[in-house]
């Protein structure tokens, strides 16, 4: 992959980085960078929310109610209510601390939601940054450690979309591309 482009093909995959709003997916799944609580919050999980309507924070009243929260590196998955997406995939990221704590529970996090899609049989997924917001993750080692988990997790998705807010994620994304995918 080259800065030029913004699409790699890996284990039958299409992994297309985009700058662009997460809301406007239409994929079968949008990952939403959750706390715990499932309650919505800010940045992404707040715009998810404040796009999908009631049915999503419905559905995620209900999996608290059943399993209590959802610790960091775990998925679940709900409607995607008004949103183009037709699933929401729920992850919590780590708060960063240090990249030898915080890593294995970003790649986990990545590697739920991956899982969680091949086991629904969906054939496409959107992902945000996540935990690099609010949460503090390093972007370049936030966008490293995602690619990582996609190219290295065994899942049958078609398409992996990265969709990053603003310019600096969306740059840190194609540099971790170029270097562990190549030209």
């Amino acid at each position: 992959m080259n800065e030029n482009t913004d699409t790699a093909i890996f284990n039958g995959a299409k992994l297309t980085i985009t700058r662009g709003d997460i809301t406007r997916q239409t994929t079968d799944a949008i990952v939403n960078a959750a706390n715990s609580s499932l309650m919505g919050g800010g940045g992404v999980d707040g715009a998810i929310h404040r796009a999908g309507g009631p049915a999503i924070l419905a559905a995620c009243k209900e999996i608290v109610a059943a399993q209590g929260r959802l610790p960091a590196g775990k998925a679940v998955i709900t409607t995607g209510g008004n949103l183009q997406a037709k699933h929401v995939i729920h992850t919590v990221g780590p708060v960063y601390r240090s990249a030898a704590e915080s890593r294995p529970l970003l790649a986990a996090a990545y590697r739920s939601c991956l899982r969680l899609a091949t086991e629904l049989g969906l054939e496409s997924i959107a992902f945000p940054a996540i935990s690099c917001g609010i949460y503090g993750y390093p972007l370049g080692d936030g966008a490293e450690t995602a690619i990582r988990a996609c190219v290295e997790t065994d899942h049958t998705l078609t398409r992996v979309r990265f969709v990053l807010f603003d310019v600096a994620a969306y740059e840190a994304w194609l540099h971790a591309a170029a270097r562990l995918l190549g030209p």
